[in-house]
């Protein structure tokens, strides 16, 4: 009966991790464009545009990492207290069951 009760804990964590990745691929992006040259890839007007999102993203990722920072903390926090109420419910359902006070 306690499989009927039960949160996916393991959809959580992996929702945690797509998060942390997202930031760090952000982070990524952001840091390989950031050693890019006009020389390099062929114009003044394409390497100013890419100061340019440096400046705009870099805001924007400092911003982005504390939502998610934020967004992770509490994620994390009901999965931990899903999986306390999963094992609390899992031995309240043996005890019951042990006991003889399951249904008929």
């Amino acid at each position: 009966m306690g499989e009927y009760f039960r949160t996916d804990t393991d959809q959580l964590g992996q929702f945690l991790r797509t998060l942390e990745g997202c930031i760090r691929d952000l982070d990524e992006a952001r840091t390989a464009l950031a050693h890019v040259r006009a020389d390099q890839i062929g114009t003044q007007r394409l390497d100013e545009a890419c100061d340019g999102f440096q400046e705009r993203w870099k805001y924007g990722s400092e911003q982005t990492r504390k939502m998610v920072d934020a967004v992770s903390e509490g994620v994390k926090s009901n999965k931990k207290n899903y999986e306390e109420v999963e094992e609390a419910l899992e031995k309240a359902f043996i005890q019951c069951s042990s006991s003889g006070g399951g249904a008929q």
